[in-house]
C-alpha cells in the first residue's frame, strides 16, 4: 500500500509551451486547481529560462540540471515536459528516488524503453506513476467509452479516425536541431501529434491484433520522419479499422466513426457526438426483410427513422481544464488514494501501436500489434545512423 502524503510538492521539468502552461494554472492561482498540489520547483537547461522562472515566480527554486532538482529534496512529484527520448529517461530517475512522477505522452519512443519504466515503477511500489492523458478526462470521449462498454452499438465491426488537422509549416520544424529526426524525436506526426488519438482509439475500441502501414516520409516538407499516415488495423473476429493522420493538410478532418452489429456513433471536430442506435441488430433487420420490402427501400418508400434511433450532443470544454482534471487526480491518488485516470502503464499501448505502424511501413509488410521490441530498435536505429548526429538506443 502506497504511503500517502500531506501534500504533492511538483517540480516542472521542461519550461518550454507545455510546462509553461502547466505552470500558469500556479501563477494564476487558478481556483480549479485543488489544494492537495502547489508548484515548489522548475528545471530547464536554457539559461534563458531561469530569468523567465524569476520572473513568473520570485523565489522559486530553479535548476538546470533535473538530477539536481530530484536530489534537492524540494519535490515529491513532477511532471516530464521534455523531449520524448527522456520522458523514460528522466522517469526512470524519478522513480528510483521515490519521486511521483506525471509522464508526458508520449510514454516513449519505443517499448523496450517503455518497459524498463514500467519495470522501474513495479520496483517502487511507494510511488504513483501516471501518465498525461488529458483527453481521457475529455466528457465527449468518456461518453464514447461508456457506450461502447455498454455496447450500446453492439459489437465493433470496424473503426474509423480521421484526424489531419495537425498543420505544421516548415518554419516549425525548423525551429529546433533534433526536431523531426529519429535521434531527436524518434518520429513525426505519430509520436508528437497524434498519441492522444492512438491512446484514445485502443481505450474506446480495444487493441488490435495486426497492422499494416503506408507513411510518407517529408511529404511536402524538408523533413525525414513520417508526416502522412494511412493505417490499417485488424482487432480480429472481422472487425477492421483504418487510422488516417498527417501533419501537411492546411484545412484539415476530424471524425471519428464506430461502426457497430447495432448501429454507429459518429464524433465530429471532437466536438460533437452523433449516436445512431437501430432497432435491432442489422443482421437481423437484414433477414426479416423481404423482397417487398426491399423493392420499397430501392424506391425511396422506407422511413429510415422507424429502425433508426438517432442522438446529437454538443461538448466544450473549458481552456485548460483537462489538463488541471488531470493534475488535480494525480494529487488526488497520491494524497487520499482515489483511482487515476490514467495509469502510467497503460502509456506503452499506444507507443506499441505507433511502434506497430512505423514497423510495419519501414519492412513493407503487415505486422502484429504486439511488435518485436528488438526489431523495432535495430530498424529505428539503422535511420538514426543515417542522420549521423545523435547518438544509437539501447
Amino acid at each position: 500500500m502506497m504511503k500517502m502524503t500531506e501534500k504533492v510538492k511538483l517540480g516542472i521539468i521542461g519550461y518550454g509551451a507545455e510546462g509553461g502552461m502547466y505552470a500558469g494554472f500556479f501563477k494564476n492561482n487558478d481556483e480549479r486547481l485543488n489544494d492537495n498540489i502547489e508548484l515548489a520547483a522548475v528545471c530547464d537547461i536554457d539559461p534563458a529560462k531561469k530569468a523567465k522562472v524569476a520572473e513568473d515566480f520570485p523565489g522559486l527554486p530553479f535548476f538546470d540540471n533535473y538530477l539536481d532538482l530530484l536530489e534537492s529534496g524540494i519535490v515529491n512529484a513532477i511532471v516530464t515536459t521534455v523531449p520524448h527520448y527522456d520522458h523514460c529517461v528522466m522517469g526512470i530517475a524519478a522513480l528510483e528516488r521515490g519521486i511521483h512522477l506525471l509522464g508526458e505522452k508520449p510514454a516513449g519512443v519505443y517499448t523496450k524503453d517503455v518497459e524498463r519504466l514500467i519495470e522501474t515503477s513495479k520496483k517502487h511500489p511507494e510511488t504513483t506513476f501516471a501518465i498525461f492523458f488529458n483527453q481521457r478526462t475529455n466528457p465527449l470521449y468518456r461518453r464514447v467509452k461508456q457506450l461502447m462498454d455498454e455496447k450500446a452499438i453492439g459489437d465493433l465491426q470496424r473503426a474509423t479516425w480521421i484526424i489531419t488537422t495537425w498543420w505544421r509549416p516548415q518554419g516549425y520544424y525548423n525551429q529546433s536541431a533534433w526536431r523531426a529526426t529519429w535521434g531527436g524525436e524518434g518520429g513525426g506526426v505519430l509520436v508528437n501529434q497524434a498519441p492522444h488519438q492512438l491512446d484514445l482509439l485502443q481505450w474506446i475500441c480495444g487493441k488490435p491484433e495486426k497492422v499494416y502501414a503506408k507513411l510518407q516520409y517529408g511529404a511536402g516538407r524538408n523533413i525525414v520522419v513520417e508526416n502522412e499516415v494511412n493505417a490499417l488495423l485488424d482487432f480480429g473476429n472481422g472487425a477492421t479499422g483504418s487510422f488516417i493522420t498527417c501533419t501537411n493538410d492546411i484545412v484539415g478532418t476530424d471524425r471519428f466513426e464506430i461502426f457497430g452489429t447495432k448501429g454507429k456513433i459518429i464524433v465530429e471536430d471532437s466536438k460533437k457526438l452523433i449516436v445512431k442506435q437501430l432497432t435491432a441488430p442489422e443482421a437481423e433487420l437484414s433477414e426479416n426483410m423481404d423482397m417487398q420490402d426491399v423493392m420499397r427501400l430501392f424506391m425511396g418508400q422506407v422511413n429510415m427513422e422507424d429502425y433508426v434511433k438517432v442522438t446529437e450532443e454538443e461538448f466544450v470544454t473549458p481552456q485548460g481544464l483537462q489538463h488541471i482534471s488531470v493534475l488535480n487526480n494525480f494529487a488526488d491518488h497520491i494524497v487520499n488514494g482515489e483511482p487515476l485516470l490514467a495509469n502510467g502503464e497503460e502509456g506503452i499501448n499506444g507507443v506499441t501501436l505507433a511502434n506497430a505502424m512505423h514497423l510495419s511501413s519501414w519492412l513493407d509488410k503487415e505486422v502484429d500489434y504486439n511488435v518485436d521490441g528488438d526489431l523495432y530498435l535495430a530498424e529505428l536505429n539503422k535511420r538514426i545512423a543515417e542522420e549521423g548526429k545523435f547518438e544509437q538506443k539501447k
